[in-house]
């Protein structure tokens, strides 16, 4: 379907893949636990789920490693 002016309305679109800043708004809300359900619908109708994976899986290893940087720094000033 189009419209008047010509261009095609948004239910006809394709899927378009997620930029960097929504993938990391979307995993740091849900690391907090705040994600929007209108927003966790459209990371999950997304073209793929592979940038929201690696993107967890990132996120998920600097907080790990983030956090033992942390506890061996207190443990030395003891």
């Amino acid at each position: 379907m189009t419209n008047t002016s010509g261009t095609k309305n948004h239910k006809d679109r394709k899927p378009q893949s997620p930029g960097v800043l929504k993938v990391m708004q979307s995993i740091l809300a849900g690391a907090f636990g705040v994600q929007s359900d209108k927003r966790r619908e459209e990371d999950f109708s997304s073209h793929s789920p592979w940038p929201y994976i690696i993107a967890g899986v990132l996120f998920t290893a600097g907080f790990v490693i983030g956090l033992i940087v942390i506890v061996q720094m207190v443990l030395a000033n003891q």
